[in-house]
């Protein structure tokens, strides 16, 4: 094809147009950012709201698997179909549905919402490093202390670099960061295990489950709340885990990560995120918080993530902190650049984020974000799940009815009325709902979801979206597949990466794995081989010291992988 008749769309910013097929990415990408991303700071705060809530050891087991399976099937059968078939962040997409004024509204509000995660995020971090220079804990709403601002800004600094460099950079980071995360929970929760059991049964080990569900039941999950009230149940359980990610699933805020995916079905990868994530380090952050409180005579209510790693992990224990709170606010800033960049169309992605990275570190700066992390999450999934279910009426069930998607658009509508009239009443709804307290707030979002997608099919319906715009549709297609054309045109001058099938790399994988094997192994012999407190002392001690060269050692042999690797981009 002759390159003149191809139309040049240099002078639009890429995120504003569909992905290209040759920066699409396979299922692994998407198993270590969602792996890196959900097993963060935040879980340890998670994992001690459990216990303050007074959920059982049985409800605790099996109703944060139901809940976390319908958060994977949320995403795998909402999200991902959405954003392969579009290509586009949420972000954009919305351009096409509710005009141009409340997309910015939106945008505006999810670039806030994201920018208060990120910063909660580099707070937590912040806080862990803070006991190796001996700075008191940050417990007023603002920090009083010069040398944890500047240790804030550090951190800060090395999230907003990542996130600046784009999706690709944060997958690489967290596709690192993922596996050691996994192990060192897990590790953690082995490592304290025992002393819980000396104390529940006198013993320093486990012999069978039903001695674990007996240690569960009297020091951790104990079916009571801290002041002696009935705790929540199995309901209550399944609705926070499916819950606490509304924004990004029911939301469609992962249209942004889940746009790259090459099938619709690498919505199914958010179960590394979840199951090996929420799940298992929800568990072992209870695990590790009873354990950390019996060994410090303080409740785990009252320990802050920095005094849990530590006591279960040792020197590793600062690392898993700070890690853990890069790895959520990468991914988190990322998207707050695009919906800055979605709101600025006229500057780059990069230079938004960098700008809103700027006011995320002096968020940062202020402890308390991080205090209140849980209700934002809450309000913020509320807030954006009636956007959700206009999107997915437009894409699902208008064609099904025989209305047309994108109507507005094809109008030139500035403001679609029926997105903001149910935008605003299912947020009514909801809100209304949680004040008269009808319905468990875990589940407010479903009600929600399903009364903005009759309300708006309704009021679409009166507004313009029977009409069959067959001329709009048609320059539509057309200038899709001239976009189409230009990206495969312009994917003949970029780069590729080809497979490193090395032998040395191959070794440097083996290193990495062994490291964590290492890890692992020190954990389990500080569990299953400690006859005696005096014994459990001693091994807790080597598990300490040698998990932390092991994570240094995972850190240099994966990082060298990974440099080997982008190497052969040519």
């Amino acid at each position: 094809m002759d390159n003149k008749t191809i139309r040049d769309f240099s002078h639009i910013d890429d995120e504003q147009l569909p992905i290209a097929k040759n920066r699409l990415h396979g299922g692994k990408y998407f198993a270590g950012l969602y792996a890196g991303e959900h097993v963060a700071a935040t879980e340890f705060v998670i994992g001690a709201t459990f216990v303050s809530l007074g959920a059982s050891t049985r409800d605790i087991l099996f109703g944060l698997l139901i809940g976390n399976i319908l958060a994977v099937l949320s995403w795998t059968l909402l999200t991902a179909p959405i954003a392969v078939k579009t290509r586009l962040s949420l972000y954009t997409y919305l351009q096409k549905i509710a005009g141009d004024s409340m997309t910015k509204l939106y945008n505006w509000a999810n670039a806030i919402i994201f920018t208060v995660i990120s910063a909660a995020m580099i707070t937590v971090s912040a806080s862990a490093i803070r006991f190796l220079f001996d700075i008191p804990a940050q417990l007023n709403w603002y920090s009083s202390n010069i040398s944890f601002i500047l240790i804030v800004i550090a951190v800060g600094i090395v999230v907003v670099f990542v996130a600046i460099y784009g999706f690709k950079t944060v997958a690489d980071f967290s596709s690192i960061c993922a596996p050691w995360l996994f192990t060192l929970f897990i590790a953690g929760a082995l490592a304290l295990l025992p002393a819980l059991a000396h104390s529940v049964i006198g013993n320093t080990s486990i012999s069978s489950w039903a001695e674990f569900l007996k240690i569960g039941d009297l020091s951790i999950w104990k079916g009571v709340t801290s002041d002696g009230h009935e705790g929540i149940g199995l309901v209550e359980v399944i609705g926070f885990a499916w819950a606490a990610n509304t924004i990004t699933h029911f939301g469609l805020i992962d249209m942004a990560i889940l746009r790259y995916a090459k099938k619709a079905s690498y919505g199914l990868y958010t179960s590394f995120g979840m199951l090996f994530g929420h799940y298992l380090a929800w568990i072992a952050a209870g695990i590790m918080g009873a354990g950390a409180g019996i060994l410090l005579n303080k409740p785990v209510v009252a320990l802050d993530p920095g005094d849990v790693a530590y006591y279960a992990l040792g020197a590793s224990g600062f690392v898993i902190v700070i890690i853990a709170g890069w790895t959520t606010a990468n991914a988190n800033l990322y998207r707050a650049g695009l919906a800055a960049q979605a709101i600025f169309k006229k500057h780059s992605r990069r230079r938004t984020t960098l700008i809103v990275g700027i006011f995320t570190v002096v968020i940062a700066c202020f402890p308390f974000v991080f205090s209140r992390i849980l209700p934002l999450l809450t309000y913020a999934g509320l807030l954006v799940v009636p956007v959700g279910a206009i999107v997915f009426a437009e894409h699902f069930l208008f064609p099904k009815i025989g209305l047309t998607p994108y109507w507005a658009y094809y109008k030139k509508t500035i403001t679609s009325k029926p997105a903001i009239f149910s935008w605003i009443a299912g947020l009514a709804l909801g809100f209304g709902l949680n004040a008269w307290g009808i319905i468990s707030f875990y589940y407010l979002f479903i009600p929600v979801w399903i009364f903005t997608i009759l309300l708006y099919s309704l009021l679409a319906s009166k507004s313009g979206a029977k009409e069959k715009y067959s001329e709009e549709i048609k320059a539509e297609e057309n200038l899709q597949k001239d976009i189409a054309k230009y990206q495969e045109e312009r994917a003949k001058t970029e780069k590729v990466q080809h497979k490193d099938a090395s032998i040395f790399s191959k070794i440097l994988t083996a290193l990495s794995l062994i490291c964590l094997a290492i890890i692992l192994g020190l954990a389990a012999n500080t569990m299953f081989g400690s006859n005696s407190i005096e014994v459990y002392q001693t091994n807790k001690a080597i598990f300490h010291q040698y998990a932390f060269y092991c994570t240094i050692g995972y850190f240099v042999f994966a990082y060298w992988n990974l440099r080997r690797k982008k190497a052969l981009i040519k």
